[in-house]
């Protein structure tokens, strides 16, 4: 670890609650921005608030965190990928880290976190309380059999160690009563939230420009992580579709994000002939203030769990397609405030982006009704007192 262990100390401000949480990537995903919203408008005359994350990842949650005024802790072996070795000294630098600070609360995100961090406290002399907020089961990702029923069985094993484990989805919920997910207290719904006010996008223009994109096209757009989860592919086949077989003119598809599927996109779109029609327009520190370049917004996934990036588009009042993976039935109302399509299916997807291409009208006032639904229905205020409540 990069921050000296002795560095803790005690609050003399006694009334504050200690929480430690402990994230395994350092990149800028889900589990991420949960957290960062969370340290955004969390209440620091009533917590002290320290933050260890793994070494994986390209670093830009770190920032976000120093940001926040928060010195991130490093937890070197913490790594994505199962390793025995690696595992067992990331357990070891855990423990040292609860065994230092003496936290009220451990709060773990995401399943390799989630797993390891719930060990550590098993073996603390502190034991702290241990919440667990999984952004979608892992054992949902596209993976070999074996490597799910694996993640299923560790999952149902750590429950034990954890008292409270936060679920985003109505159907991961379920999911933890069918597997027998059983923390020691509870398993608890909480959806993600934003400040719709709090967002600042781009003029139109300006987006555009900065992203390289023509004023006068179309816009199909995205922002994701290059990960299998992603689906990306079945998006850029859609665009292929629209472009082929639907003969929609004059559009571009924009796709904000980078990640290691980067060349298996790359050779797709070039084998597609999309070359001139496809942007991969990298990370972009702060992507959503670019979401207004965008005509319409396309989450591809084949799994997620309550995904931040379909909410900000409803934000910026885009008319959204996505696919009916984790929260999007609870999120999106098909052909009121955006579009359901089944997952892997590209010609469902470019036969929508065709109907909102085709009727200006209808695009706007689905984006009209998705914002509509995130100023009731996910607010970030109802999801701070919630979690506050919890600690």
């Amino acid at each position: 670890m990069n921050t000296e262990i002795n560095s803790f100390q005690a609050s003399p401000a006694v009334h504050k609650k200690r929480v430690l949480f402990v994230i395994t990537q350092s990149e800028f995903g889900g589990a991420q921005q949960f957290l960062f919203q969370l340290l955004k408008h969390i209440s620091p005359d009533a917590h002290e608030i320290h933050v260890a994350t793994g070494s994986d990842g390209n670093g830009v949650f770190l920032k976000g965190l120093n940001f926040l005024g928060i010195p991130p802790l490093i937890v070197s072996s913490l790594k994505r990928d199962i390793n025995p070795i690696s595992d067992i000294l990331a357990v070891r630098e855990i423990r040292k880290l609860i065994d230092a600070f003496k936290p009220d609360t451990l709060f773990l995100l995401s399943s390799k976190a989630g797993f390891i961090g719930a060990m550590a406290s098993q073996w603390s002399r502190s034991r702290p309380n241990v919440i667990y907020r999984i952004g979608g089961w892992t054992f949902n990702d596209p993976w070999p059999a074996w490597k799910k029923a694996l993640w299923r069985t560790l999952e149902k094993i750590s429950a034990r160690w954890k008292d409270i484990i936060i679920v985003n989805n109505a159907h991961d919920l379920a999911q933890a009563e069918e597997f027998g997910i059983k923390p020691r207290k509870d398993v608890v719904l909480i959806y993600n939230g934003l400040d719709p006010y709090k967002i600042d996008f781009l003029p139109r223009d300006e987006a555009r420009a900065q992203l390289g994109l023509p004023q006068s096209k179309k816009i199909v757009g995205t922002i994701a992580n290059f990960y299998p989860t992603k689906g990306l592919e079945y998006l850029i086949e859609a665009f292929y579709l629209l472009n082929t077989k639907y003969l929609v003119p004059d559009t571009m598809l924009c796709i904000i994000g980078d990640g290691a599927e980067r060349l298996t996109l790359e050779k797709l779109i070039k084998d597609k002939g999309l070359t001139d029609k496809v942007l991969l327009a990298g990370q972009r520190q702060s992507a959503v203030e670019y979401l207004n370049a965008f005509d319409l917004f396309v989450l591809s996934s084949v799994k997620e769990g309550f995904p931040w990036a379909v909410l900000e588009a409803m934000v910026a009042k885009l008319p959204v397609i996505a696919t009916r993976v984790g929260a999007i039935p609870e999120i999106i109302e098909d052909g009121i405030n955006g579009y359901v399509v089944e997952p892997r299916d590209s010609n469902q997807i470019a036969e929508r982006i065709k109907t909102l291409f085709d009727n200006s009208s209808r695009a706007r006032e689905m984006g009209i009704q998705a914002h509509q639904r995130i100023l009731f229905d996910f607010n970030i205020n109802i999801m701070i007192t919630r979690i506050e409540e919890l600690l």
